[in-house]
């Protein structure tokens, strides 16, 4: 008899716009093994689309017009695996999320009902666009847990396709499950199971078409009254459950009235209706939320519909006014900023000025900051001023000459500006004027795709106007390259007609002139003991996550590594230190978030090993020659939602994990550092690495400040030739 496969994958409905092939082609292409796919075909259209990959999928023909919840009744039915994923016909699994969701199926303990994990939502016209849902799993961890224990979770999504259910599970409650109303159906679940487990990486895409590619019976939204009063017959005795449900059901309920049921008597009927069914389920004790929600919320307990009706009107008003004065102010101001940076244009340009900025004004940093200093020693009739944003001026080194973006100031020195220099783009609004140099250093060597070359990828692409960047790239005259194959990506990826320097990153000349003061001086400011080993620990952003989600369990991972470990955790500068959910350093912790530290190379020369996924620190790093492991852990998802250049696993500097305990086995043992991950590490810097080698600041400021020729400036040092910063065991 065959093996019972671990995950069923269920794809049920009809076939919506042609969408269904798509999903069903990859799945015949890639099957993965303890997987198998049951096709609930609702319709010629879907029989036909599932037909033509015979022997790949069981499938069950159900004739047109099959509710969604009969279609997935009737494929659990044939189902025969341990878990079930319900995928409608219309939506659709981001690459690899079977395997992803198989293999960690296997490793719930039996109590686990219902697996809950992330999604991408797509509409007709954008594709893989976050969903909300990321920071909630995320804080709930990876261990099964009772609802009681994180109600909180009601808030997710309520679709079937954001979560699995165990087989045994789904027969006990076949009835919930399958109702027609899938909100109804996606809730009892979470409310029926015995506890949940979560995983906070998108293995779903949630497709809305549009409304008139709708069946009939899906065109309108249900009653979400009768559904509440169903969930909560489920509940009776649990009272954080009850408490968070009864909140969801009032959001629930006046976003409908607001956004679905029109003015007139079927209005105040429904309110009447939800304003019993509020007082009913309230629970005794409960507070609301303050503000304007609780007004609207106290409104509806007390059926005081015409009070709300007013309400609606009178804040729409207000906000209509507000938004008015609003623009108003901001236009104003726009046209004084722009008048005053006009004017400016007409004074010469200052050749003894230069402008800097990093990181969209967040201060001086990375490779203008580095071009900065050397500025200073080889051409100091050159007058630096940074461009910093008010919340960041405070962080600046002691007599930083700066000036903060809409201020008379800032108007003028751009304008008379000869030399700008970023590691990003200046505004839109900034003007090339003629004999006026633009130095673009970027921030790092691309692994993620850039430029030009995202726009395939819709989460990359999203919000980016191509014309107005390559406007912006247009005003370059040099661009800074840490080695060939950033030089490529970026005369691709930024097609214009600007000169690249091959001069290596500015930024990295620490990494070969810093001595074992400096390295034992930043370890001391960090509060490493002496004889600990520092785990840098830097993931990057992910375009298809809401905000910053932790990928491993740092309590378990410190905790496994043993004292001898202290694990130094910078989150991307993305995400406000707020998002970082992360213990405040102390002296002597275990655990130090370093996402505020500056400068980044400093945490490189205190650290004995990198620990990264696809951040562009890595190629940094290399130049240290210094253990590299990759976290890998959601590599698919992240190749086919922003793109890369290249094979990251097959191409990484040292050796790749693919999950939290892979990656602890190899900090616990010497699989870090052994052999096999020197060479890695080898490979990867003489590629990564071809033009860092101490001195490329000083090639950038002769080329461009002081206008040397190519010829007359130092050639890059052979890497056998360099000599990187000192190990800190060598320097303990």
């Amino acid at each position: 008899m065959p093996e019972t496969p671990e995950l069923s994958v269920i794809v049920h409905g009809p076939d919506v716009r042609d969408r269904l092939p798509a999903l069903l082609g990859p799945l015949a292409a890639h099957p993965v093994p303890g997987t198998e796919v049951v096709v609930a075909a609702v319709g010629d259209r879907a029989r036909e689309a599932a037909g033509a990959h015979t022997g790949a999928f069981t499938v069950v023909p159900l004739p047109e017009g099959t509710g969604d919840g009969a279609a997935r009744a009737a494929g659990a039915a044939r189902a025969r695996g341990r878990w079930l994923h319900f995928v409608h016909a219309h939506d659709g699994l981001p690459p690899g999320a079977p395997a992803t969701l198989a293999g960690h199926a296997a490793t719930l303990p039996g109590t686990a009902d219902v697996l809950l994990f992330d999604h991408v939502r797509s509409t007709w016209n954008a594709r893989d666009l976050p969903s909300p849902d990321g920071p909630r799993l995320a804080r709930a961890g990876r261990d099964a847990l009772a609802l009681d224990e994180r109600p909180a979770l009601l808030r997710t999504a309520p679709a079937l396709g954001n979560r699995a259910v165990r087989a045994a599970f789904w027969r006990t409650h076949t009835r919930a499950l399958a109702d027609e109303d899938e909100p109804f159906a996606a809730l009892a679940a979470l409310l029926l199971a015995d506890r949940v487990a979560c995983l906070p990486h998108p293995l779903h895409e949630a497709h809305r078409p549009r409304a008139r590619s709708l069946p009939p019976a899906a065109a309108l939204p249900r009653d979400p009254v009768d559904r509440y009063e169903r969930l909560f017959a489920l509940v009776p005795d649990r009272a954080a459950v009850r408490g968070a449900l009864y909140d969801l059901m009032l959001h629930d309920c006046l976003r409908h009235f607001a956004r679905t049921v029109p003015p007139g008597p079927g209005a105040r009927e429904f309110f009447h209706r939800a304003a019993l069914a509020a007082r009913r389920h309230r629970p005794e004790g409960h507070r609301g939320p303050a503000g304007f929600e609780g007004l609207r919320r106290s409104l509806l307990e007390r059926d005081a519909h015409t009070e709300y009706r007013a309400l609606r009107t009178a804040n729409g008003a207000r906000r209509r006014a507000g938004s008015a004065v609003r623009s108003a102010r901001r236009r104003a101001s726009a046209l004084r900023r722009e008048h005053r940076y006009r004017r400016a244009l007409a004074a010469p340009l200052d050749p003894c000025l230069a402008v800097f900025s990093a990181y969209w004004d967040r201060g001086a940093a990375c490779n203008p900051a580095a071009i900065a200093a050397e500025l200073a020693r080889r051409a100091p009739h050159v007058h630096p001023v940074w461009v910093v944003g008010a919340a960041h001026t405070a962080l600046l080194p002691p007599g930083t000459d700066h000036v903060v973006p809409g201020t008379r100031r800032h108007a003028e020195v751009l304008a008379r500006a000869a030399y700008l220099v970023n590691n990003v783009n200046f505004p839109d609004s900034v003007v090339k004027r003629p004999g006026a140099v633009h130095l673009q250093t970027h921030h790092g060597t691309p692994l993620k795709r850039m430029g030009l070359d995202q726009m395939p990828y819709p989460a990359a692409a999203r919000g980016l106007d191509f014309g107005a960047l390559l406007d912006r790239v247009d005003r370059w005259d040099f661009s800074v390259s840490a080695n060939g194959h950033s030089t490529r990506v970026w005369e691709r990826a930024y097609p214009s007609g600007y000169t690249s320097l091959d001069h290596g990153y500015p930024r990295n000349d620490v990494f070969y002139r810093a001595g074992a003061a400096e390295v034992r001086a930043v370890r001391e400011r960090l509060g490493i003991p002496p004889g600990h080993r520092a785990v840098l620990y830097a993931p990057t952003h992910r375009d298809y996550e809401a905000g910053w989600i932790p990928r491993l369990d740092l309590a378990a991972l410190t905790e496994r590594l043993g004292e001898g470990t202290v694990l130094l955790v910078r989150g991307h500068y993305f995400h406000a230190a707020a998002d970082t959910p992360l213990p405040r350093p102390r002296p002597g912790g275990r655990i130090i978030d370093v996402s505020s530290y500056a400068p980044v190379e400093d945490l490189c020369l205190a650290a004995d090993v990198l620990v990264t996924d696809y951040s562009s620190i890595m190629f940094d790093y290399a130049n240290l020659d210094r253990p590299i492991v990759i976290h890998a852990d959601d590599w698919e998802t992240y190749r086919a939602t922003r793109g890369v250049y290249f094979d990251l696993p097959a191409g990484a500097p040292g050796p790749v994990a693919r999950g939290q305990d892979e990656l602890t086995e190899l900090l616990a043992t010497d699989a870090w550092r052994d052999g096999a991950a020197a060479a890695a590490r080898t490979a990867f810097r003489r590629r990564f690495c071809e033009y860092d080698d101490g001195r490329a600041a000083e090639r950038v400021v002769r080329r461009v400040f002081l206008g040397e020729d190519e010829q007359a400036l130092p050639p890059v040092l052979p890497l056998k030739e360099r000599t990187p910063a000192p190990r800190p065991e060598e320097v303990a």
